[in-house]
Order: structure tokens, then sequence, then C-alpha cells
């Protein structure tokens, strides 16, 4: 399968911002790129990629004065197939885990373990310990919460989010993870891109997506708590604690967001010789 991605972001500035942006996909999924991928700034500015702790693909720059706008669009190959399920992966006991799993037991900004360790007790406390308890705990998430994009907020908790029942995707991930390592099975928060492939098209503007991966019988699976259910198409752009490390960009300094688009659509292989701006899918309209 042949997934056509990429994005239109713009920002606008009083003074020069520095910003770090984590806009290109996982290391692990660059050999899969079938057209090369780069991230392209109006004005051009200097720009530096580096590796960050959790091994994602940053990129640093200022963002000069008036602002900036970021864009991408290149063609990426996936194998079609749906997330991983194995419902006989068993839960490692912490003693055993590898030592690299152990910072996504515990709290971090938007996932407080401790405040959901109740909740998350008498919800697992009826399946056995494995799939089947990460799955009752993501059930829960999806089940608890109302998706609201209108009441996206950056203030949101993994505990208020529990209480105020609505949220939007990362809201669904930060709960999940913390009611996850709550019962001690390690959790670690993605962002990337997930299209409306092999699925009936959602009446929504696309978006970068959150879900995140539950360390199980010796690796890491993806669960989604927003839909419930493996898909197809996912392409992981970064990893970590929650949604402060995998932040599509921060900027240390005010930068108005203005324009933010993204696309994601599978393609057939004419696609690969033609430029972007060429194909028959929905063009990003002007700035």
């Amino acid at each position: 399968m042949l997934i056509r991605t990429g994005y239109d972001i713009a920002f606008e500035t009083a003074v020069p911002v520095p910003m770090v942006a984590l806009l290109n996909v996982r290391p692990e999924r660059q050999g899969d790129l079938r057209t090369p991928e780069i991230l392209r700034t109006e004005p051009e500015v200097p720009a530096r990629r580096f590796i960050d702790a959790f091994g994602n693909v940053a990129t640093r720059f200022v963002v000069p004065e008036g602002g900036i706008r970021l864009s991408a669009d290149f063609v990426i190959e996936d194998s079609g197939q749906p997330d991983a399920v194995d419902t006989d992966a068993r839960q490692i006991p912490v003693e055993e885990l590898p030592d690299e799993t152990l910072p996504y037991l515990m709290s971090s900004r938007y996932c407080e373990v401790t405040r959901l360790a109740d909740e998350a007790w008498k919800i697992a406390r009826d399946h056995p310990p494995g799939w089947a308890r990460a799955q009752a705990l993501v059930t829960a998430a999806h089940e608890r919460i109302e998706f609201d994009y209108m009441k996206a907020s950056t203030e949101n908790t993994a505990r208020s989010v529990f209480d105020k029942r609505c949220g939007v995707c990362r809201d669904f991930a930060h709960l999940a993870i913390a009611l996850c390592r709550a019962v001690n099975i390690p959790a670690r928060y993605c962002t990337g891109y997930l299209g409306d492939i092999g699925i009936d098209p959602i009446d929504a503007p696309m978006d970068f997506s959150a879900w995140f991966e539950a360390y199980l019988g010796g690796r890491w699976y993806t669960f989604d708590a927003r839909h419930n259910t493996p898909r197809i198409g996912r392409i992981v752009m970064a990893r970590g604690r929650d949604a402060t490390d995998t932040a599509i960009t921060t900027a240390f300094g005010h930068a108005e967001l203005t324009r933010f688009e993204v696309h994601t659509d599978e393609v057939t292989g004419t696609d690969l010789t033609r430029a972007p701006g060429e194909t028959a899918l929905p063009q990003r309209a002007p700035a």
C-alpha cells in the first residue's frame, strides 16, 4: 500500500522565535519512504536535524520575525495490515521488564498514574493480567470519553479528562496510558498520521493522530483508545511519555498558529510519477 501524506502549517511571530519540530516519520519508517520527505520552510531558514532522547527525528530552527510556513508532501509504503493483536500476550512482571521500559510505568506531565490508580484497579481486577487486562483498560477509556474537537485543551490531563468525560485523541491516549501504567503495564504515547483508510470517511478535518503502545509479551503493541479497533495505515512520527515529549512543534516564545492542514490518502503507483499538486487528490488551498 502507498500512502501520500504531509502537512501545511504556518505561524505568525512578532520577533524571532526558536522552535523545535517533530515533523518527520520515525527512523524505523524512513526506509519505507518512496519519495523524499523534505521539511520545506517559507521563508527558507537554516535548520538542523538531530535525534532526541526518545529516538525521534527533531529539527531546530528560528522562526523569523513575521512568521514561517512549514510544509511537506511525500509518499510512504505501508504493509496494509491492521494493528497487530495477540490475545495471548502476557503481562511481564515489573522485576523482569527491560530497563528501557521503566520510564513508561511512571507518572508524567499528562498521565498522573497515582491519581488514577484506584479507578484502574477497579477495572483491572476483573480481567487476567496480559492482553485482556490492557484491552479492558483501553475500552474503559474509549467508553469514558466523548470525542469533542471544540473542547481540546493543552491543559487537559488524564485525571481531568476522566472527570470531564470529553476530549480529543490525545486525551483518549493519555487516559488509557495512565490506567495501564497504574497496573504496571508500560505504556508510551505515539503521534503520527492515521488516514481514513479501510473505513468509511470521517466527516472531520484531517489532523495528526494520537494513540499509544503497551509493552506485553516482550514487545510493544499498538492500542487506540479513541477508535478502539485495529486500523490500517498508521504512520508513527514520534514516541514519548506523553504529548509533552511528542509535540509537533515547540516554540520558545510566542508563535501564533494561523494555518494547520494535514493530508493522508492511499494512492496508486501512478501517483509516484507526478509532482506534488498534480494528482487527482484534493488539493490544499493556497496560502
